[in-house]
């Protein structure tokens, strides 16, 4: 199948006109025959904002028009999509959210769980799971995660446990974050063995300048695809699920074979739902 990474910038609180600009991408992807596509971070909203309520009068609901539009847009070109933007219940619920849509309506829908002393981040509510899948109607399996989640091994490795074939990550990395763009991407892929699609947003909002880097990365962490910068480019790689599904990597046949999941420990790692860091080991550990 064919998956787009789509590096693009953002209109600040411009909701519909954030919408148009991704209509126009689907329209090009579709001709394309690309099956999924993965947009940034906040595509439709942008991320900047300064306090809660500046949030919310920006946020669409997720019974608006604007999402009933890119249903609309999936289903012309016959395209499935996972895009970020804020979403709002009325004015007691405000998340930072990825959404799945396809020409048959919202398919799923992931709450941003780790938030960073930045932009929204400082204002949403935080999601309560990191480890949904979501089917395409070809049956490829997307796991959703939100920029500053996959700095943390965890929830990845969740969505992998889970069955993904794909994650699916929207950023809004700043330049400050470029290392996280080029590192983090390779290094999730190829710990979880699948997929790994970095959409990263350009251009310039409230005094943060956003780094590009985009990257398609496959199992075993190779790298696919590219950006190169901050121009507005579509990354578009055909992968082979079944690459993703074969946990077991026989690197010289009968003599170097690893399974990153059947050779897990579990029952060595209970200290990682600790919700305190144990600093310090005793004798008997």
């Amino acid at each position: 199948m064919l998956i787009a990474c789509v590096q693009t910038g953002v209109h600040f609180a411009s909701v519909d006109q954030n919408v148009d600009d991704v209509c126009r991408k689907m329209e090009q992807l579709g001709k394309q025959s690309v099956e999924l596509a993965v947009f940034p971070e906040c595509t439709l909203t942008g991320y900047g904002y300064e306090s809660r309520e500046e949030a919310l009068d920006a946020a669409p609901t997720i019974d608006s028009s604007a999402i009933q539009r890119l249903i609309e847009a999936c289903q012309a070109n016959q395209l499935t999509i996972t895009i970020g933007t804020l979403i709002r219940k009325n004015r007691d619920e405000l998340h930072n959210s990825a959404l799945m849509i396809d020409g048959s309506g919202l398919i799923g829908r992931y709450n941003k769980v780790h938030l960073p002393h930045l932009g929204v981040d400082r204002f949403v509510d935080r999601g309560l799971a990191c480890d949904q899948i979501f089917t395409t109607q070809s049956g490829c399996k997307v796991g959703l995660g939100i920029c500053y989640d996959s700095s943390f091994p965890e929830p990845m490795r969740a969505l992998g446990l889970a069955g993904a074939d794909v994650i699916a990550l929207g950023t809004n990395w700043p330049v400050a974050a470029s290392r996280t763009a080029e590192i983090v991407p390779p290094a999730r892929s190829m710990e979880n063995h699948l997929f790994f699609v970095a959409a990263n947003r350009i251009g310039e909002e409230r005094g943060f300048e956003y780094c590009g880097l985009s990257s398609i990365c496959g199992p075993d962490g190779v790298e696919l695809a590219r950006a190169k910068g901050t121009e507005e480019t579509e990354l578009i790689v055909d992968i082979d699920l079944e690459q993703a599904r074969n946990k077991r990597i026989e690197r010289t046949p009968g003599k170097h074979v690893i399974d990153r999941f059947a050779d897990r420990r579990p029952e060595m790692y209970s200290r990682l739902s600790d919700s305190i860091a144990v600093t310090e080991s005793t004798d008997n550990d």
